[in-house]
Order: C-alpha cells, then sequence, then structure tokens
C-alpha cells in the first residue's frame, strides 16, 4: 500500500494537480508530453496513410482552422463557463486528445462522402467544417465575454507579421531559400506570433508563462533586461530556423517525405495554438 499511495503522490504532484488547478507545468510532465507528442505523430501518421491523406499544404490549409477551434475552445474554459469535472476536458494535455478526436471524426466523414460522390473534395467540406466549430467558439466568447484589449492584441498581430517579414525579406535578399518557402515562413510566422503575444501578454499585462524552458529563458533575461519576455523571439528564431533546416535537408525527401511533412504540421500546431490561445485571452480580458 505504501508503494501504491507513494506512485500516486507522485502522479498527482507531477501530473493531475496541473490539470485540476491549471498551473505551470513542471519538468516531469513537460518531458512526458514531449514523449507521448513524439510517439503519438508516428501514431498519426499511419492513421493518415490509412486513411490515404497526403500531408501538403492544401491538408494543412483545411487543418487549421481546428487548430483554431481548439484554441478558442481552450480561451472558453479561461472564461470559467465550464464547471469541473467538464472543465478538466479543456485543459492541456486532455483538450489536445478532444480536439484530435473531433477533427479525425469529421476528416474521417469528410474522406466517406467523397468517396460516395456526396461531395467533390474532403478538403473543402473538412475545412469549412472547422471554420464553423471556430466560429461557434467565437460567437460563444463573445456571448460571455467583451473585447477589453483590442490594441494589445492588434499589436499581436503587427509585431507578428513585422518580425516575419522582416526574416523573409533578409532571406530573400540573402539568399536563403529555407525561409522564402512559403510553408517553412508561415510555421515560422507562427512561433512569432506566439513570441509576440508571450511579450505583449507578460510585459504589457502582467500575464506569465506556464511552459518551463521559456520561463527558465525569461527570468534569466529579467537579470539583464527591462523586458525580458522579448528573449522569445531570438529564442524562437534559434530553435525553429536550425529545426526546419534539419528537416529539408538533412533527411531523404523521398523516402521521409511523409515524416518530414507529419513533423511540419506538428511544429506549425505548436506555434498557431498558444499564439491564437493567447491573443484570444488578451483580445478578451481573460
Amino acid at each position: 500500500m505504501d508503494i501504491i499511495n507513494t506512485v500516486w503522490q507522485y502522479i498527482y504532484k507531477y501530473y493531475i494537480h496541473g490539470i485540476i488547478y491549471d498551473t505551470s507545468y513542471n519538468p516531469v510532465d513537460t518531458l512526458t508530453y514531449a514523449i507521448l507528442l513524439g510517439i503519438s505523430l508516428f501514431g498519426v501518421l499511419k492513421l493518415l496513410e490509412k486513411l490515404e491523406v497526403e500531408i501538403d499544404t492544401r491538408f494543412m490549409t483545411a487543418v487549421a482552422p481546428y487548430i483554431l477551434a481548439g484554441s478558442s475552445l481552450r480561451v472558453l474554459e479561461d472564461s470559467k463557463i465550464f464547471t469541473p469535472p467538464l472543465e478538466y476536458l479543456f485543459i492541456t494535455p486532455i483538450i489536445y486528445f478532444l480536439v484530435f478526436v473531433v477533427t479525425i471524426s469529421l476528416l474521417v466523414l469528410a474522406i466517406a462522402l467523397e468517396r460516395k460522390g456526396k461531395i467533390k473534395d474532403y478538403h473543402a467540406f473538412f475545412g469549412y467544417a472547422g471554420l464553423v466549430w471556430t466560429a461557434i467558439n467565437i460567437a460563444a466568447l463573445l456571448a460571455v465575454n467583451k473585447i477589453t484589449y483590442p490594441v494589445p492584441a492588434a499589436a499581436i498581430l503587427f509585431l507578428g507579421i513585422t518580425t516575419t517579414g522582416i526574416v523573409y525579406v533578409v532571406s530573400r535578399q540573402s539568399g536563403f531559400a529555407l525561409l522564402t518557402d512559403k510553408l517553412n515562413i508561415s510555421i515560422l510566422f507562427t512561433h512569432l506570433l506566439d513570441a509576440s503575444s508571450t511579450f505583449i501578454g507578460i510585459d504589457w499585462l502582467g500575464y506569465y508563462e506556464k511552459h518551463v524552458a521559456p520561463t527558465f529563458f525569461i527570468d534569466m533575461a529579467g537579470n539583464y533586461m527591462s523586458h525580458p519576455s522579448l528573449v522569445m523571439y531570438p529564442l524562437k528564431l534559434l530553435v525553429f530556423i536550425p529545426v526546419l533546416y534539419m528537416l529539408d535537408n538533412k533527411f531523404d525527401t523521398q523516402k521521409e517525405k511523409k515524416l518530414i511533412a507529419m513533423m511540419k504540421l506538428a511544429i506549425l500546431v505548436l506555434g498557431l495554438s498558444p499564439a491564437t490561445r493567447n491573443t484570444l485571452r488578451i483580445l478578451m480580458g481573460v
């Protein structure tokens, strides 16, 4: 019994407590979720192969609304419209599984309708379904909240677009083709948008960072600068430019084409999801 009690206390401390009270992440659950993400990527890849889905730009575009839907759903939970135990479904990491199940279910439905001749293109049906879901979430947000900080939210978009534009122009002028590729620069945009939301949220409005690595670097930067969350910009560039470079140049693009596409989709989700959530939270003053 002592062993069982010890294991339970460990699980509660490092996993369950964070979900119940929606607190910051810790090194243990961060590492665990990272490992689960890596394993899940291969599982999702196999599932998409079975469904005969090609992970191309069209598919990623159709998936994007579901990222927005998941993020807006998370902000609904931040708005405290759900009560326990229902609210736990909308807290990370559980919300990722919920959004995944809905997304895959609608994808399977779209593919089935196309194969039966009911629709011409499953991409369009699938993408529009995600947009409808997002619209419903946004409508619900506007029903329970009011727009509180439009200027900071606009500043996030401006900074995200501007910093991405600078990177694109410099890359084009220097002949660095990696970041003139439409998909790669779009992925980088989502992460620079995330960096912008972190900067505006923390330095302007007093929000705090929940993730372990960004918190470490922001705290460290605080010893040297008055706006420490600005460190997120170089941090994003230093992490994701090498990752994109490795995906495009260090893999066999023919044999590993599907895996590379899956990894880029995952990186896109990891940038766009928190960027959207943060921006919506700030917009609504949640």
